[in-house]
Formats: C-alpha cells, sequence, structure tokens
C-alpha cells in the first residue's frame, strides 16, 4: 500500500493542485440537451389544442447535470398513464412541425415484459448513447420520447430524416443493439405515422 510520503515523492506536491482542479471541473458534453414533459390526459380534460401541454424543463451540457437530473427526475416509471417525457437537442421541439423533425419520422419499440422495470432501463441506455455520441448518424437525431399509456409503454427514437434508408436502418440497428432486444422496431414518417416502412 502506497503512504503519503511515497505518493508526495511520486507526484511533486506543484503537481497536485491542477489535477485536482481538474476533476472538480464539469465534464462538457458535445451538444446540449432539453428534457421536456407533457401530460396529454390534462390537457385533453381541459380541450386544449396539441402541444399545448408540452414544457420545456431543463437543458444541460455536462455529465454532473445529465446525472443529477436523471437519478432525481427523469425517469419514465415515475411519470402518470398518458404522459410523456423527452429528451431532445437544445434547440429542436419534440413537435412534428419544429423544422429539425419535419421531414423525419421516428423509430418506435413498445416494452412488452416487466414494463417499468424494462422501460426505465431501456431509457437510461438510449440517453446515454445520445449524449454519449454513440450512434455513427448521431447528426440525424433529433431526440427520444417514452410514452406512458394504460396498457403499454414504448420509447421513440425521432430521426430527421425519412428518405435515406441507409441512414435509417443504421441508426434503427444501433439501437436494438443498444436496448440490447430482439423484438421488432418499425420505423414510421411523422407525415403518416399509421404506416410503417421499415423494421429491424
Amino acid at each position: 500500500m502506497a503512504t503519503t510520503d511515497a505518493l508526495n515523492e511520486t507526484i511533486p506536491a506543484t503537481e497536485l493542485p491542477a489535477e485536482i482542479e481538474a476533476e472538480k471541473q464539469p465534464h462538457k458534453l458535445e451538444k446540449k440537451w432539453s428534457f421536456w414533459f407533457d401530460n396529454q390526459s390534462k390537457a385533453k380534460a381541459q380541450g386544449a389544442a396539441w402541444g399545448a401541454s408540452l414544457h420545456k424543463a431543463f437543458t444541460f451540457d455536462t455529465v454532473e447535470d445529465f446525472w443529477g437530473l436523471h437519478d432525481t427526475i427523469f425517469k419514465p416509471s415515475k411519470l402518470t398513464a398518458n404522459a410523456e417525457i423527452h429528451l431532445f437537442k437544445a434547440g429542436v421541439e419534440p413537435k412534428w412541425e419544429d423544422p429539425e423533425c419535419a421531414n423525419g419520422g421516428k423509430w418506435t419499440w413498445v416494452v412488452t415484459n416487466n414494463r417499468k422495470a424494462a422501460l426505465d432501463n431501456a431509457w437510461l441506455e438510449t440517453l446515454m448513447a445520445l449524449i454519449g455520441e454513440q450512434f455513427d448518424e448521431a447528426d440525424e437525431i433529433c431526440g427520444v420520447v417514452a410514452s406512458i399509456r394504460p396498457k403499454q409503454d414504448k420509447l421513440s427514437l425521432w430521426t430527421r430524416t425519412k428518405s435515406n434508408e441507409a441512414v435509417l436502418m443504421g441508426i434503427g440497428k444501433k439501437w436494438k443493439e443498444i436496448l440490447d432486444v430482439t423484438d421488432k422496431i418499425a420505423f414510421n414518417n411523422h407525415d403518416d405515422s399509421r404506416r410503417s416502412r421499415f423494421t429491424v
């Protein structure tokens, strides 16, 4: 076991403060990200238009802020039925009408077993892959949505494109790998969300 004296002999005292200071610095992410909340059942009860209940909750750009937010607030299992939580690149609204999303679509995975635990785990794995830039096609991804419903929960990974099949398949295959699932996931255009175009 190294003693304090041995450690001080190995590392000059003049270098310690800079190293300690560097460890205190927040770890910046490549991009800024924003969490959004939406409670659609509340909006429907009030007769509000779609999107009226969508609210940006927090924008972050460090690893430390991400973990603090995720651990305390932003877990899908904490949401009530018909609510959604979103993580999107800062400056992009989780709406089909947003210019970054308008020409895209989404990959969707429906949670079938052990719903709450599986959803929380898949959500966290997806968030870490997004903020950690694990997708080769990261610039083509807008964000991810966790949707809580009475009978099933789902995750949707939104893309900027709907026409580049090679890019879309790359995103879909990588996401399945990240989710570690064998279930089929389907891609739908935002402008025709009822029709599945691709599956992996």
